[in-house]
Order: structure tokens, then sequence, then C-alpha cells
């Protein structure tokens, strides 16, 4: 008799992330997984107890794909690395559409969540560049970030298309007046 064939945990990660990209996150279930691996659904509940955890390896996959689209942007060097990272996000929504609504356009139900890495870095910067308090920085940013973010969705959702000079040219003209705003207030 042939060896079974093990199919692994990063396999599965892997096909359910392809998935998504190409179908949304309601493609997303262990007959789909299976089918697309050839398989039956017994690997998928062997490596993961329940579908929740698998969505949940599927997000961080999802994140980290995020993630070095930042990191991929502000290596290209052609923004400076705040508005990169703004950049960034824009392309990410538009390139990775169904990605993109999965982490950043999903039903949070109100939950408080934890700023993530990007987050923290770009107040950072803000801080820098400007010379302003924490709080003053995550306001500004929360700000920018709001506008950057409608952009995003626009492209995700195929509500718009914009044009990458006008996108650029338009994250110029917010950053800019925000930080004319905030700067132009009394320093806290």
């Amino acid at each position: 008799m042939p060896p079974r064939v093990k199919i692994t945990k990063e396999e599965i990660i892997t096909t359910a992330l392809r998935l998504l990209q190409k179908s949304g996150v309601n493609a997303i279930n262990a007959r789909s997984i299976a089918a697309a691996l050839g398989c039956s659904t017994q690997p998928v509940f062997s490596n993961f107890a329940t579908m929740e955890e698998l969505q949940a390896a599927v997000t961080v996959a999802a994140r980290e794909r995020y993630l070095g689209f930042l990191q991929s942007e502000v290596e290209g060097g052609k923004y400076p690395k705040y508005k990169a990272f703004g950049m960034a996000y824009i392309r990410f929504a538009k390139e990775e559409k169904e990605l993109f609504k999965l982490l950043f356009m999903c039903d949070r139900g109100g939950k408080e969540i934890e700023p993530g890495v990007d987050f923290e870095a770009s107040v950072a910067m803000i801080m820098q560049a400007n010379g302003v308090s924490e709080k003053k920085a995550r306001l500004m940013h929360l700000e920018i970030w709001t506008f950057v973010h409608g952009i995003g969705t626009m492209l995700a959702t195929s509500f718009l298309e914009l044009d990458w000079e006008l996108i650029s040219n338009m994250i110029t003209d917010v950053y800019q007046g925000i930080r004319a705003r905030h700067l132009g207030k009394e320093s806290e």
C-alpha cells in the first residue's frame, strides 16, 4: 500500500488563502478547502480543532501579506515612509480586494481592537516628523488613515477607479491640511 500523503497546516492555510483571494470569505469552509487539496475534510479537522481556528490562521496569513505590501512600498523608495504606508494600504485594497475586506472591512461587533504594528509605527513617524505629543500624533494618524481607508474601500469594492498620481496627490493634500491644522494650534 502506498504511504498516506500528509497534508500540512501550511498547505491548508495557503489553500484557504487562495480560495479567499478568489472568492471571498464565504468560500472558506472545510469542503471547499478539501476539494481544492484533493482530499477529504479529515486533514482539515486533524490540523485545526475548529473552523474558527482555521479562520484565525488565515487572517494571520492575510495580515502577513498586508505587512509585505507595506515593506515592499517602503523599500521601493518612491515615497516618504509614512506616505508609503498609505499608498501600500490602498494598493493592498486594489490588488487584494478580498484580503482587504477580511482585514479592514469586517464587522467587529463593537469590539475594541488593538492597534497593529503599522498603526503604532505610523504614530511614531508623525511624532518624529512633527514634534507632537503621542496623543496628537494618534489623532492626526486616525484622521489621515480614515481618509486613506475611504480610498481603499472604494477601490476594494470597485466603487471608483482612481489614478495612482491623483491618489498620491490627494494623500499629500490631506496630510498637509491636517498637519497645518494641528501644528497651528497651541502645542499640548
